[in-house]
């Protein structure tokens, strides 16, 4: 099973237990019924995999009827999907179905935002590791559907040198020396740095990529002028709807936004049962 398959078994484990009393109590176990998923605000699509997963997992009679796609902009009111079969596994499975398509799909819509925000630059919105725990997947897929791209997915697959990091080994260039002497396969190495001498060091290390940590506008600016494209320059810290735009236009390669993913909106959308 694929590991994201398994997260939603999890899920649905959670939330089920050893029954759904109330659907076993008010619901024939014989009885059929469809539902219909309704928009009840405007955004973006995202997780109708993982939607119909969680109806599949609980009873592989179900079906879904999707009448829009993940990456698809809904209007409020909009039908999105029919889904039909055995009742009870409908009531049971709907919750669980429900959290993850809302989140996933208010993640995409303020990523599209963030992205439409920003074009006429070229500025790329990428997510970061403030995710949900054990949510990390879901939420990094719903960006991609979004039209933002991924940071690193963990600890593991990318160096990341932060304020603490260079704290604790004594400075930027002895940081990323422990870290060329030490690593035990190729992985891209980016150096956080506050201000623009930190930025001067870690120009002189021929690093993969460098974050500038909450830095105003004209600091950003200043910063695209001194490294003149050498190396790509990501801005992160505190990034919104309202600035992302003047700090796209400072020349940065990449905004990384956290609330994409820790301060989730979750899009409104409902399922309406009607038996047969």
């Amino acid at each position: 099973m694929e590991s994201w398959l398994r997260i939603l078994e999890n899920a649905l484990n959670e939330d089920i237990g050893d029954g759904d009393v109330t659907t076993l109590c008010t619901v024939p176990k014989e009885q059929k019924a469809s539902a219909n998923l309704w928009a009840k605000a405007p955004g973006v699509l995202a997780g109708a995999e993982v939607f119909s997963a969680a109806f599949r997992l609980l009873d592989k009679n179900i079906t879904v009827e999707w009448l829009v796609a993940d990456g698809e902009t809904v209007r409020a009111g909009q039908k999105l999907a029919l889904v039909s079969g055995p009742t009870r596994a409908i009531l049971s499975a709907e919750r669980v179905a429900l959290n993850f398509l809302q989140r996933m799909s208010g993640i995409a819509t303020l990523t599209r935002q963030m992205v439409e925000a920003v074009k006429g630059s070229k500025a790329r919105i990428l997510d970061t590791r403030k995710t949900a725990p054990g949510l990390r997947y879901f939420d990094k897929w719903a960006v991609r559907i979004g039209g933002g791209e991924n940071h690193r997915f963990g600890l593991y697959d990318m160096v990341l040198i932060k304020e603490n990091h260079i704290e604790a080994a004594g400075g930027i260039r002895a940081a990323v020396q422990k870290v060329r002497a030490c690593l035990p396969r190729p992985l891209p190495v980016e150096v956080e740095v506050k201000n623009l001498d930190e930025l001067r060091q870690a120009l002189e290390l021929n690093v993969d990529r460098i974050l500038l940590d909450n830095m105003d506008v004209p600091t950003l600016k200043k910063a695209v002028e001194i490294t003149r494209g050498r190396i790509p320059l990501e801005a992160s810290g505190n990034v919104t709807l309202q600035t992302v735009g003047a700090i796209a236009r400072t020349g940065v390669d990449f905004i990384s936004v956290g609330s994409l993913t820790h301060s989730v909106q979750a899009l409104d959308v409902s399922l309406i049962i009607e038996t047969s």
